[in-house]
């Protein structure tokens, strides 16, 4: 066996998609007399700067001799990468031997790009003291993402699926010909098996890009069946080609926890706190809230993209004990999903009269409340039951919003009753 890990090919502008580029070294193997046991899809961590929207890099795991493979991986990427765009920087490396033998240095290297930072130099020196071979174009960054990819086999304890369609070239660049009826008529026969097709709430197909590159539709889920059925019964332009991957969407691959005073920027986590403020809605229809644990605080936000998420984010109490998950910039929480541990279901008001029944006033400075009129008196205001628009358990951005490595509620494995959103 042979393991070939590919990564950063695909530009913002341009288009491409490192996928498809993996589809096509497939087809390249295949082609010389090798054959292909499974592709993968590996989601890195979503805060590294320097990324296209996905974060994705891809392996081969092939039955080839490696030299075979190098060489069909380099005239794929020598082809087909975008390194016009000067964000892009492909990386290849290529490692022998079955993909579940793969040492643990590779190993917790591909685990820690799914959460954490790794530089260019620490990918290609421990892919040399291996012995892979490698290439890399420009500065050479898609290096990290191939060796993780590479280790991601042993990494990743939980794989879902995702069968992705592709355009043929001469209709790339154009508006996609797809049938939203289909659509919807096929994610609704198929959920939760496949998820994150649609947004009903929003009306929108989520399961079809927007960007220039290849791809016509992808489907995810639980089931490669499944995922193959729902694509052929979108109705749609013609396929040029078609492959299933195993990923980590879906698992939260990219969160850690931590106490609220460990959370730093570019990295995502899973954190326990109580709401320390009213939730504010700010211009742009953004809204923040503060979490506090002991002396630590944690702005988080919900912002205008997460669409109806900011609604239960607007809900919470001064109080509320929650947990929060999401990725950290500018010293904010990002806000993917959060549980509600404990509700704040009382208030303090001023106490009614006994007597009258109408509302008391103040004494003067902590001496209390009391009754014009009846004269009764009371030290100080009174819990009041609330009424809450919030039950315990998991709430989620929608689809629209999801990170494609965030789990969605609908997978279960919760450790608290769930609201998915679909």
């Amino acid at each position: 066996m042979t393991v070939v890990g590919i990564d950063d090919t695909d530009s913002r502008e341009r288009g491409m998609c490192t996928t498809y580029l993996a589809r096509e070294v497939a087809a390249r193997i295949r082609a010389a007399g090798g054959t292909v046991e499974r592709l993968l899809l590996v989601r890195l961590n979503p805060a590294v700067e320097h990324k296209t929207r996905g974060n994705a890099a891809l392996a081969v795991h092939a039955d080839v001799a490696p030299d075979t493979a190098f060489a069909a991986a380099r005239e794929e990427l020598d082809a087909a990468a975008e390194t016009d765009d000067p964000n892009t920087n492909p990386g290849l490396v290529v490692a022998p031997g079955d993909p579940d033998d793969v040492p643990d240095d590779v190993a917790a290297f591909a685990r820690d790009a799914m959460r954490d930072h790794h530089e260019v130099a620490d990918a290609t020196a421990l892919a040399d003291a291996r012995g892979y071979r490698r290439a890399g174009w420009k500065n050479a960054r898609g290096t990290v993402g191939a060796l993780a990819a590479v280790g991601a086999w042993r990494a990743v304890p939980e794989w879902t699926y995702e069968y992705i369609s592709y355009r043929y070239p001469d209709a790339r660049g154009t508006p996609r010909d797809v049938d939203l009826d289909s659509v919807f008529a096929a994610a609704d026969d198929a959920y939760p098996e496949a998820w994150d097709t649609v947004d009903r709430g929003e009306g929108q197909a989520v399961c079809v890009p927007h960007t220039p590159g290849p791809i016509l539709h992808g489907i995810r889920g639980d089931d490669p069946d499944v995922v193959r059925w729902v694509a052929e019964r979108i109705g749609s332009e013609p396929v040029e080609s078609t492959a299933l991957f195993l990923t980590n969407q879906g698992t939260d691959a990219h969160l850690r926890d931590a106490a609220l005073a460990d959370a730093r920027d570019g990295r995502s986590y899973r954190v326990d706190g109580t709401v320390a403020d009213p939730p504010e809605t700010r211009e742009g229809g953004h809204v923040f809230l503060t979490l506090a644990d002991g002396d630590a605080e944690l702005p988080c936000a919900a912002f205008e993209p997460t669409k109806r998420f900011r609604d239960r984010v607007r809900a919470l109490r001064a109080g509320d004990r929650v947990t929060a998950c999401g990725e950290v910039s500018g010293g904010t929480l990002k806000l993917e999903k959060f549980a509600v541990r404990d509700l704040n279901e009382t208030e303090l008001v001023t106490p009614d009269c006994s007597d009258c029944e109408r509302s008391m006033e103040s004494a003067g400075r902590n001496q209390g409340y009391r009754c014009r009129d009846c004269g009764t008196t009371a030290p100080g205001k009174v819990e009041q039951a609330v009424e809450r628009d919030l039950e315990p358990g998991w709430y989620e951005v929608p689809p629209c919003a999801r990170r494609h490595i965030a789990k969605p509620l609908v997978r279960g494995g919760f450790d608290a009753p769930t609201h998915p959103e679909r």
